[in-house]
């Protein structure tokens, strides 16, 4: 997954991290927090969402307008990357159809087409229709 990591940190950037790294992992890939500055209001232990940015020492107020796609309503999940907890948080998946789209992706290699989870066991046409604007390959 990619996150932009901004603010009061010692290397600034874009960093590629491993599906299920943690707000924490973030952090650190960037060099850590700069000297005499905190965290904030940052919940280091949550989950990571792809596309996301993550402000360093800003107010909770500031980070979430400087953050709007960290807004799970309105992520758009890669279907080969997301954990079964961010699949979760898809609407109308819970935690018995977030194992069965990671079970048809390790089964087939991944996913080659948004399509493709009309095949999952659970996603009939209506779910597909609600699922697809919310997930990419």
């Amino acid at each position: 997954m990619t996150v932009h990591v901004t603010g009061k940190i010692r290397k600034p950037g874009v960093y590629l991290l491993p599906a299920g790294a943690r707000v924490t992992d973030a952090v650190a890939a960037a060099g850590g927090v700069s000297r005499g500055a905190t965290t904030g209001a940052l919940n280091l232990a949550r989950r990571l969402i792809d596309g996301e940015q993550i402000v360093v020492g800003a107010s909770a107020g500031q980070a979430t307008q400087a953050s709007p796609i960290a807004d799970p309503a309105t992520t758009v999940l890669d279907l080969n990357a997301a954990t079964t907890d961010q699949l979760e948080q898809l609407p109308g998946v819970g935690e018995v159809l977030a194992a069965r789209i990671a079970e048809f992706r390790d089964t087939h290699g991944g996913f080659t087409a948004v399509e493709q989870l009309r095949e999952v066991s659970g996603i009939g046409p209506r779910k597909y229709d609600e699922l697809k604007p919310k997930v990419r390959v």
